[in-house]
């Protein structure tokens, strides 16, 4: 089989799409079966692809840099990708009902250019992936990072949107850990070779579509008996679940809606324009995100008044 690689369509909501190149062309590259694994692997070379600069195969940090804390005992650290954006949407969502001790600030760590890294963000979250959280409101302040675990530590901490029947609790938990073991496939795997691989190939991207496909009707056949993922009620496992699946069943990631035939899972459509509708859910996608429309870009959050005043089309691209 030959490797081949074309122009890679622009995306409009990812930040990532939006630098991606057409890579050169099929007579540039070598036969996949060509290349023999050595009997010990070494770090030589970058991998190409966007994410060459970041990707390491070592644990720690890369500079010294501490995070700055802001006036409420939430601290976010984050940026607006599908795992980022859970935790903004909880805590938006948790605000809305009247939670007024969910009020958080939100700073931007851009994954781009190695925020993760820093040897502040490293000591909250010692895999040096976003979303993170620290609160400070307990005896000593608590860090939380996996955007799953942050979900879960908000719901109990908060009593909200987390069933307390123990068969619906669990049935909702069976979904939260659903989505982060289901989420890699979708971004480590189909978004990764459809999208961001500095080449094509076939193989991956095929293996990879399979799965994501198979995981759309794995919710398309549960929402057609169920409003919400869990069951009747919106819980923690729609929020996470909709940042990835549903955001990809609107067309938000990867140029890959026709590809994937979206529009076809009927039910997912219905879910993910309900939960789309959400004024929590839009302010939670704002947050922290640097990319995208003006408009919808709120760097850092500090207060709920923000959303009106520091967008980016309020204080100019260059702030």
């Amino acid at each position: 089989m030959r490797m081949s690689c074309g122009g890679v369509p622009l995306d409009r909501e990812c930040p990532f799409i939006l630098e991606a190149k057409s890579q050169g062309n099929a007579s540039d590259m070598t036969d996949t079966e060509s290349y023999t694994p050595p009997r010990i692997w070494k770090w030589e070379s970058e991998s190409g692809g966007k994410f060459a600069k970041i990707n390491r195969p070592i644990a720690g940090p890369t500079h010294d840099k501490e995070l700055p804390v802001g006036k409420h005992p939430l601290q976010v650290y984050s940026m607006a990708t599908p795992n980022g954006v859970k935790v903004t949407v909880m805590l938006e969502e948790l605000l809305a009902r009247g939670i007024t001790a969910a009020e958080y600030d939100a700073w931007l760590i851009d994954i781009t250019t190695g925020d993760q890294f820093s040897s502040g963000f490293v000591e909250i979250n010692p895999n040096s992936k976003i979303p993170a959280m620290v609160d400070h409101s307990t005896p000593s302040p608590t860090r939380v990072f996996e955007s799953g675990a942050i979900l879960l530590y908000l719901a109990e901490k908060f009593g909200a949107f987390l069933p307390e029947d123990p068969h619906q609790r669990t049935e909702c938990l069976c979904w939260l850990f659903w989505q982060m073991g289901s989420g890699p496939y979708l971004g480590g795997g189909f978004g990764h070779f459809y999208t961001y691989a500095p080449i094509r190939i076939e193989y991956c991207i095929d293996r990879f579509t399979m799965e994501a496909k198979r995981q759309l009707d794995v919710l398309d056949r549960q929402l057609a008996e169920n409003e919400y993922i869990a069951g009747d009620d919106y819980t923690i496992a729609d929020m996470a679940i909709w940042a990835w699946y549903g955001q990809l069943a609107l067309g938000r990631l990867y140029d890959a809606a026709e590809f994937l035939q979206v529009e076809s899972y009927s039910n997912l459509q219905r879910w993910s324009k309900a939960i789309d509708a959400r004024p929590a859910v839009l302010r939670g996608r704002m947050v922290n995100r640097n990319f995208g429309e003006p408009e919808l870009q709120l760097h850092e959050r500090h207060d709920a008044s923000d959303f009106q005043t520091r967008t980016q089309d309020k204080i100019g691209t260059g702030d």
